[in-house]
């Protein structure tokens, strides 16, 4: 059962999560309908939201939570994902931007088309959250843009040249954000490190996909990272926590 008296800054705020069909997107929308949140998800498989959905308004008798089917790369689908909260909820209180893509290779192969789509995801996609939620935020004189970014956006490695450039991006986007906040949006990058999600199975080059299998080894769960986004936004209003590094105890780098 839901207990939100535990957590007055998360019961009744509408979260949009992007990429909630699987992973740390996924993971989030769960641990947040513990505490009554009212939850929007978006990601492009629809089915897979329907049934989390369905699950998460079974296990818990307060949750509110619908879906849109979204494309990231797409602008309109990603403002019609907002304005679906908005209507259905009110308001739009957080957004998270989780959805990624990590296609890393190394640049001799030249898979301009996995690096077009990295960019497309990975940082247009962000943007497009931003653009949408931006006015509703400024007009509620309030919100809360969580963006996640990787470790690889702190350090790069072979092979994550052009990932690491666009989660160096992110970085940069929300701290901007958090510059020209105005005192009203709260901005929280969130840098995981090797977690298990989906993301490995975007690498199509062999020998970039036999290094990750042994990397991720170690990787942590998902939920790991699903409660530091929880712990960013239960905060106080007036406490913008900017930025949390969650890697497994024994990661490197």
């Amino acid at each position: 059962m839901t207990n939100p008296a535990a957590n007055d800054n998360l019961n009744g705020k509408v979260v949009v999560i992007t990429g909630a069909s699987s992973g740390i997107g996924e993971a989030t929308a769960r641990l947040l309908a513990r505490y009554g949140t009212r939850l929007m998800l978006g990601a492009r498989r629809g089915e897979k939201l329907r049934e989390l959905v369905t699950v998460l308004e079974s296990a818990h008798d307060d949750t509110m939570a619908a879906f849109e089917v979204t494309d990231v790369t797409q602008r309109d689908q990603v403002q019609a994902l907002v304005d679906a909260a908005k209507q259905k909820f009110g308001r739009v209180d957080v957004l998270i931007n989780n959805a990624g893509l990590m296609p890393v290779s190394y640049l001799d192969e030249l898979k301009v088309d996995e690096w077009d789509r990295m960019i497309d995801v990975n940082i247009k996609g962000v943007l497009y959250g931003i653009a949408a939620v931006l006015p509703i935020m400024r007009a509620q004189h309030g919100g809360h843009v969580i963006n996640v970014s990787s470790v690889a956006g702190h350090r790069v490695l072979p092979t994550y040249s052009v990932y690491s450039g666009t989660k160096y991006a992110v970085r940069a986007i929300s701290e901007g954000l958090r510059q020209e906040s105005r005192g009203e949006i709260r901005s929280t990058i969130i840098s995981p490190g090797l977690t298990s999600t989906e993301l490995p199975s975007h690498i199509t080059d062999p020998n970039a996909a036999e290094t990750m299998d042994k990397m991720f080894a170690i990787a942590i769960d998902a939920d790991a990272i699903a409660r530091s986004i929880k712990y960013a936004i239960e905060q106080p209003d007036d406490v913008d926590v900017n930025e949390i590094v969650v890697r497994p105890t024994k990661q490197e780098r």
